[in-house]
């Protein structure tokens, strides 16, 4: 049974991408280029450590995580906003340091707190444009992307710790940057399509 929340996992992550990508092709959704970077790097490094921390089926929502990533990442480049400004300079730095401190520890379960951590920073990074235009995030997108953290979650089998606080936090991260779009929407107008 672990197996079909792992598949199912992956595939809500997959899925998370098309309205995403769609999004930003027509214009409407504008990726931060500094968020995503770090999200890809960190998928990659997420999906390294829990496979060493003995993960299985919940390591499919982190495959695909990391190749839905990297394609916004791509996207972004041309399509995308900030990554530039100072704030976003010292953020980076900040993810940076989750990064050094997953190599560091040499422990996967420590790594994955460096991960989260950085992951933390990302959305703090991507808030204030969130805030300010909440129509320049895919909603369906995080919605998705909270239900396949919390299939993944089931996928892990057990509590240990080192394994299930990723897709916890991906639950938490990605509801409250829904809640953001669904409590500014009201209060700004709707773009003109």
């Amino acid at each position: 049974m672990l197996w079909l929340f792992g598949v199912v996992s992956a595939l809500l992550q997959a899925l998370a991408c098309v309205p995403y990508v769609r999004d930003i092709l027509v214009g409407k959704t504008t990726p931060h280029r500094g968020t995503w970077a770090i999200w890809c790097s960190l998928s990659l490094i997420v999906l390294l450590s829990q496979r060493a921390d003995g993960g299985a089926w919940s390591l499919l929502m982190a495959l695909s995580q990391l190749l839905g990533t990297l394609l916004i990442l791509l996207l972004s480049i041309r399509r995308g906003v900030g990554g530039t400004s100072r704030f976003d300079i010292l953020m980076l730095a900040i993810a940076a340091s989750g990064v050094v401190g997953w190599y560091v520890a040499g422990d996967p379960t420590i790594a994955t707190l460096c991960v989260v951590l950085s992951d933390l920073v990302a959305v703090v990074m991507m808030i204030p444009k969130t805030y300010a235009d909440p129509y320049s995030e895919t909603l369906s997108a995080y919605v998705m992307s909270a239900l396949s953290g919390a299939c993944a979650l089931l996928a892990v089998g057990s509590l240990d710790f080192g394994l299930v606080v990723y897709p916890a936090y991906i639950v938490c991260a990605d509801l409250a940057v829904a809640a953001i779009v669904l409590a500014q929407r009201p209060q700004i107008p709707t773009p003109a399509e």
